[in-house]
């Protein structure tokens, strides 16, 4: 039977990428002793006070359908931390309440582009940003994100590949696999650009929260001039170590949120009210997990940095934020794939090959920081021990 377009705009761009996480779960299984960095999988349980909301929503017979907006007390509930965090007036209709990022940038992308449209996205980017963007037809156009500028996307960079079919600009701050967070400079760099060229600006900000000191956080939903054309998706995945709830929403203005809510509708009609009644605790009272998540992210971070550039011919990327750092690996003559299958193998260590985010990261990979302090030590051991065996060292 002859199956629609969609399905082979988007071959090769789910499961594929995670060949080494798959295999490594695979020799887990079997026994083998891997220490895994694949995902970013929160290192803190759900708050107990979110599972109780949960649970005394279900009890109170909060399981019926709800509206294809999401929970009134919801939306109130991000108004009012929109407002108190970017300076600006927000009210509940500059919102869509989705299950996860994921499906919020899904249904934007829908909205903004399609065959004949071109969208411009930072290389690397998260896995599943092409698909995406396929997804509705429209083409992906790299930008490199170059590591002498921080990996922060550069508006000239943006420029010197837009065209007549460029249709939006994607962002990620604070960004996944890199940790880079934009400026304002940069932010307002790019917002001249979009309004120049009348392109939108998607923002995907779920790593928000984990912005670690000494780095500010600014986003384009600040700016009272981009108002128009900024849409921004987040969810409490990350932030509240809640990724299995798939609990998210997107922000824009109420003319583009009026405009997508029948393509959100079409998707999906209402999320689970029990878990927007847990999600309004989570926005209203912020994160009680966060805070620590930060700290040992970037402690991770600064010590696999620290051992493996003194101790091997290895480079990392300390990231400002986020759940990941980067590894430069060229210096074991493999490009990143072939190291990290092969430091899987003779390491006992799963990574993910750079080229899973991006043709800019060939001969990088990138690992989580989420595993705890005990599994780091041991990881940057053999780390060391197999840039050793590669003569990276």
């Amino acid at each position: 039977m002859r199956t629609a377009s969609i399905t082979t705009r988007l071959a090769g761009l789910g499961g594929a990428k995670w060949e080494v996480h798959a295999s490594a779960r695979a020799m887990v299984r079997s026994g083998r002793d891997v220490i895994q960095m694949t995902i970013g999988e929160p290192d803190a349980p759900v708050p107990d006070a979110l599972i109780e909301a949960a649970d005394r929503a279900m009890r109170a017979g909060r399981t019926a359908y709800s509206n294809g907006r999401g929970e009134a007390s919801l939306c109130r509930a991000l108004a009012d931390r929109y407002s108190a965090r970017r300076g600006r007036a927000f009210t509940p209709n500059n919102f869509i309440c989705f299950p996860g990022t994921q499906t919020a940038l899904f249904v934007v992308m829908a909205g903004v582009a399609e065959a004949g449209d071109e969208v411009l996205v930072g290389d690397p980017m998260y896995a599943t940003y092409e698909g995406v963007i396929r997804s509705c037809g429209a083409e992906m156009v790299p930008v490199p994100l170059r590591v002498e500028a921080g990996f922060r996307m550069q508006a000239s960079d943006i420029a010197a590949r837009l065209t007549s079919r460029s249709r939006a600009i994607l962002l990620t701050s604070p960004h996944n696999p890199t940790g880079a967070v934009l400026t304002r400079d940069d932010i307002a760099e790019i917002g001249a650009l979009a309004r120049q060229h009348d392109l939108w600006i998607i923002v995907d900000e779920v790593y928000e929260d984990l912005v670690f000191e000494g780095c500010e956080f600014a986003s384009p939903l600040e700016n009272v001039d981009l108002a128009d054309r900024v849409i921004g998706v987040s969810s409490i995945s990350k932030s509240h170590a809640a990724p299995g709830f798939r609990s998210g929403w997107c922000v824009a203005s109420e003319a583009f949120c009026q405009a997508l809510l029948p393509v959100a509708e079409t998707m999906l009609f209402g999320n689970q009210p029990f878990i927007a009644d847990m999600t309004e605790l989570a926005v209203r009272d912020g994160s009680s997990v966060a805070p620590g998540m930060r700290r040992r992210f970037a402690a991770r971070a600064t010590r696999l940095a620290d051992r493996l550039e003194a101790e091997t011919a290895l480079r990392v990327h300390r990231p400002d934020a986020g759940m990941f750092a980067l590894i430069d690996v060229s210096a074991t003559g493999l490009d990143g794939t072939a190291y990290a299958f092969d430091l899987l193998e003779r390491g006992g260590v799963a990574v993910m090959p750079g080229a899973s985010f991006g043709a800019a990261l060939q001969n990088w990979v990138r690992v989580a920081l989420t595993i705890s302090d005990e599994e780091m030590e041991q990881a940057i051991v053999r780390l060391v021990n197999h840039a050793g065996l590669c003569g990276a060292v």
